[in-house]
């Protein structure tokens, strides 16, 4: 039981560091007209926003907000082909998390670890997909939890 509230504790105390070249601070995305809003739990229509969004330029780099490892591809879209040009993206862990990066395109995929502050790669052109929406890495933890509490 100690050694669970250790690391449930510890595990608290972890911040993500800047992801996104352009914005330090993590600014996340708010609410755009055509598109809904950024913040866990936003309605999608018949479903919820399973991740938070940090608002990120089209082709900016994406950093390492800590030390991770990286762990495989993740695709938002699994069966909509339509959404090719920003559908992928980098499972990662560190600081005892799991979490998924999308609309990123990485240097690579996995059998590497990076630094904090390290290029993962670059954001995909959000724009030619949605126009007018706030471009933005999509942040989801590999257990669908809510990651507000880590920025």
């Amino acid at each position: 039981m100690k050694l669970y509230i250790l690391f449930s504790f510890l595990h608290l105390s972890v911040k993500f560091g800047p992801l996104c070249s352009g914005n330090p601070s993590n600014s996340k995305r708010g609410c755009d007209t055509n598109y809904g809003c950024g913040h866990y739990g936003a309605s999608r229509g018949d479903r919820s926003h399973e991740g938070l969004d940090i608002a990120c330029a089209d082709g900016a780099t994406v950093l390492a907000p800590f030390d991770v490892k990286l762990n495989g591809k993740a695709a938002p879209y699994i069966n909509q082909p339509q959404k090719e040009p920003i559908n992928d993206g980098i499972t990662l862990s560190g600081e005892g998390l799991c979490f998924k990066l999308f609309y990123v395109k990485p240097d690579r995929y996995s059998g590497t670890t990076l630094k904090k502050g390290q290029k993962i790669g670059t954001l995909l052109p959000m724009q030619k997909v949605y126009p007018g929406i706030t471009s933005h890495i999509h942040v989801q933890m590999c257990d669908k939890s809510d990651p507000t509490k880590y920025f």
